[in-house]
């Protein structure tokens, strides 16, 4: 009779040891850092999100305490969730896919300034689309923050730019360090033309997309200004439009898309376009690549989310990030060169 005394008592156990257990498995813990200080970062608020068709779904959030720990008692299960920290005026996302670890986390924050700090424009492209009267133009930004202070301003924005003759609305997407691309609110600045993007530059690579269209007439010219402080910039016509205009350097053209790309000297522009976009050639691009110097092959970066400009800027991008392989050929080694030279500076 004893092993159904035993057997009644492990039964009677059963329903404490499973509540047990469940409550051990339905925390999401870890410690608050803060990367600028190289502390623990007391006064974080940590949300705890579900991500479905709805989007962002608050489930629940706590604070970090004076250690930097948190606790937020909900079970991790289903669908991914998504860990949002916010401190000094900024969010960071850390995923939760399912089956990842929810315990001993750590969440990484800095400190935040209204100034831009080492923050700064990286590379700069411009894709210029004609056609109709009016002309779509792609911008992109490439931040890059080598600090541990996240720039942020809400007031005055971070990424300023320019764009005269707008029709219609302009839009933008940001995507953050390691983060995918979402929208990103804009602002008419009191100077003419020129708008504000209220996106905070955390330390890495942050990127801008900003799309716009302008009233625009095959050869009328075309004025344009950079209002950042670009190490690198650059102007693409797609394959079929001609682009003219001063303090241009012809870098050549992309293999595969065929678009023209010209690096720009100064902070204006003038330019004419003429022509009509077309498609690149069946085999541009195709089998063996033009001679790179044994250089890598091209790489794409984050595709926009417009299919149209993903294959010109991202393939673009690629080539410049790469020390501009398959630019120049008609005298790669003095390309390499100035291009070294260039970097310096």
């Amino acid at each position: 009779m004893s092993w159904l005394k035993n057997k009644q008592r492990t039964q009677a156990r059963m329903p404490v040891l499973l509540f047990l257990s469940v409550s051990l498995h339905a925390a999401v813990t870890g410690t608050v850092i803060n990367v600028t200080t190289g502390k623990p970062q007391p006064g974080a608020t940590v949300g705890f999100n579900k991500l479905g068709q709805n989007g962002i779904e608050l489930i629940d959030q706590a604070k970090s305490d004076a250690q930097g720990h948190f606790t937020i008692n909900q079970e991790v299960s289903g669908p991914p969730h998504l860990l949002r920290t916010a401190f000094d005026g900024v969010t960071y996302n850390h995923m939760l896919p399912p089956g990842s670890p929810t315990t001993d986390l750590t969440l990484e924050v800095y400190n935040a300034s209204k100034e831009p700090g080492s923050a700064k424009v990286s590379k700069h492209m411009l894709l210029f689309e004609p056609s109709g009267g009016q002309m779509v133009v792609n911008e992109t930004y490439i931040y890059t923050n080598s600090g541990k202070t996240a720039w942020n301003d809400p007031d005055s924005g971070t990424l300023h730019f320019y764009a005269p003759k707008l029709n219609g609305r302009a839009t933008v997407t940001a995507a953050a360090p390691g983060g995918m691309p979402i929208p990103a609110p804009i602002n008419k600045t009191a100077k003419p033309d020129v708008y504000a993007v209220d996106f905070s530059v955390k330390p890495g690579e942050t990127r801008f997309d900003v799309t716009y269209t302008v009233a625009y007439t095959e050869g009328a010219p075309y004025q344009g200004k950079v209002l950042t402080q670009d190490d690198n910039t650059y102007l693409i016509a797609p394959n079929g439009i001609t682009l003219q205009g001063d303090n241009l350097k012809d870098m050549g053209t992309e293999p595969r898309t065929q678009a023209h790309i010209y690096g720009l000297t100064g902070s204006s522009y003038q330019i004419q376009l003429t022509g009509t976009e077309a498609a690149p050639p069946a085999d541009a691009g195709a089998g063996d690549q033009p001679d790179s110097g044994g250089g890598p092959q091209i790489e794409q970066i984050m595709p926009r989310v417009n299919r149209n400009t993903v294959g010109i800027l991202a393939l673009a991008l690629g080539i410049l990030a790469l020390g501009f392989v398959l630019l120049y050929r008609a005298n790669p080694a003095g390309a390499l060169k100035e291009s070294n030279e260039r970097g310096r500076h």
